[in-house]
């Protein structure tokens, strides 16, 4: 007996299921993204560039810093302004005990209040040994409040423009070089991304400086500019050190 050799087609799996039209469900949207976010610890240079930094982040990161009234004198570290080493250290135990600072990027800076020395018996503000040593328990402060730091290298100071202006205290260059060695190694050794602002605030020359230390505003917002963009770069990396 020949085989029937149409092929039969499978019974609906139940009445009706052959003509059975379902709705398609709609595609949901996807969620929007959630923006970083940066939180910013510096002395008065980061606060001079800050506003242009807020910025340039928008509207991928949410932005905020270490606040409060830094008053009129900025050589006297207060509010805003972080300070040295001890200061810094001392602002993040003290978030990280009260009001932790939410996860995110942490954009961290001391040197120029640490290497202040008297202009008589040219004591320095913070030892080497101890910034180091302040730095190290920065990051484990830092890392117990999730946070990704990301180290600014120190501004440069011009011996003769900062010195020859008798402002209470010296700066020197060769500090502020043994400063940025110091944390170049601590921050390479626990893998942590460094922005050089020194070498490319360096290259805008004296012409730069708006008094002892601090910047004029073109360049306080190329500064800016030039750390946004770095960390615009760090956030998309996805190299286990950076």
């Amino acid at each position: 007996m020949k085989r029937n050799a149409r092929a039969h087609a499978p019974a609906p799996a139940f009445p009706g299921a052959a003509s059975l039209s379902l709705p398609v469900p709609a595609r949901a949207d996807p969620a929007p993204p959630q923006p970083r976010r940066v939180f910013v610890i510096g002395d008065s240079i980061s606060m001079h560039y800050s506003p242009w930094l807020e910025k340039f982040l928008a509207p991928s990161f949410e932005y905020d810093r270490k606040r409060g009234d830094a008053g009129g004198n900025l050589d006297v570290p207060q509010g805003a302004n972080g300070g040295d080493s001890r200061s810094v250290l001392s602002y993040l135990r003290f978030r990280h005990g009260h009001a932790p600072i939410k996860p995110g990027f942490l954009l961290l800076n001391c040197g120029l209040h640490d290497i202040k020395r008297h202009p008589v018996t040219m004591t320095i503000g913070v030892g080497l040994s101890d910034y180091a040593a302040n730095l190290r328990e920065m990051l484990k402060t830092a890392a117990a409040m999730r946070q990704r730091v990301v180290w600014v290298r120190t501004t440069p100071v011009l011996d003769e423009n900062h010195n020859s202006r008798k402002v209470g205290f010296l700066r020197f260059a060769a500090d502020v070089a043994a400063c940025n060695r110091c944390a170049d190694g601590i921050m390479r050794a626990a893998g942590v991304p460094v922005v050089d602002l020194h070498t490319f605030s360096d290259s805008f020359g004296p012409e730069a400086f708006a008094d002892h230390v601090h910047y004029i505003n073109s360049v306080r917002e190329k500064q800016a500019a030039f750390i946004a963009g770095a960390i615009k770069a760090i956030a998309e990396c996805r190299c286990p050190d950076a």
